[in-house]
């Protein structure tokens, strides 16, 4: 019986294997416009449709990150991918720490961009409730990236990328990641991990600072640094696409390919 995997796009055929996964607001589209800066005769990359989401909106499911993670295995498998690196934006933070605590053994390094930490993002019942009313408002969605933008840039780019948050998830699915990341704090199973791991912050993001990550993200992975990305907030994959590539590569190019 042939296995149902959920939709993801590939990129270069390169020795180095890596797997990214986006935010609540995002899709694997999103990573579109890093590929033209990416090394894909160094590395191949998988950008991951959750279910619900993009490639695999149609796709039912309990929509756990720890679904997720075995729906990224099984992708790596039909790859036949022993070991690979992840990257993680935003709520992908959470996810691809789901997939490391599944398969310690198959993941080489991470990179999270503005990425939520184990703790989740902690939010009390009003805040929740406040996050919830996104689901069916595309204009508070719009409200929350300029917001993670710093409110510096165009109201219609925020506005768009609402849009196709909204076209490219299921609201079922969506809704359901939202305590996922918000709420839901397993720090303690990642404290103390010896995976390298590597934050790429936006100077502008308000919310994913230096402060946040070293309190987190460094004070639980032991080889874990961190890097500031100027002129961007919380979306450097479309603020500053190429700086961002470029950073991505030089990180993950540290681990050698596979022997």
């Amino acid at each position: 019986m042939t296995q149902t995997l959920n939709g993801y796009l590939k990129i270069g055929d390169g020795p180095r294997k890596v797997l990214a996964m986006s935010g609540w607001f995002g899709s694997a589209d999103d990573w579109q416009p890093l590929v033209p800066a990416l090394d894909t005769d160094a590395f191949t990359y998988v950008f991951f449709d959750y279910r619900g989401y993009g490639r695999s909106r149609e796709r039912d499911g309990a929509f756990t990150f720890d679904e997720a993670a075995q729906d990224v295995l099984a992708i790596a498998d039909h790859l036949g991918w022993d070991r690979f690196s992840l990257i993680g934006h935003s709520m992908g933070g959470v996810a691809i720490q789901r997939v490391l605590l599944a398969a310690p053994e198959r993941i080489e390094r991470m990179a999270g961009v503005s990425a939520v930490p184990a703790c989740g993002s902690r939010m009390d019942d009003a805040r929740l409730a406040g996050f919830r009313a996104v689901v069916d408002d595309v204009d508070k969605r719009a409200a929350i990236i300029a917001f993670s933008t710093g409110g510096r840039l165009s109201p219609r780019w925020s506005a768009h990328l609402a849009r196709e948050s909204q076209r490219n998830s299921r609201a079922d699915a969506f809704a359901a990641y939202l305590p996922q990341w918000a709420a839901n704090d397993f720090s303690a199973d990642v404290a103390g991990n010896a995976t390298p791991v590597k934050l790429f912050i936006g100077e502008h993001d308000p919310t994913l600072t230096a402060d946040l990550m070293t309190r987190t993200w460094l004070a639980w992975y032991p080889h874990a640094s961190l890097e500031t990305l100027r002129n961007a907030g919380h979306y450097p994959m479309y603020e500053t696409p190429v700086a961002l590539a470029t950073a991505l590569d030089s990180w993950l190019k540290q681990s050698g390919p596979p022997l």
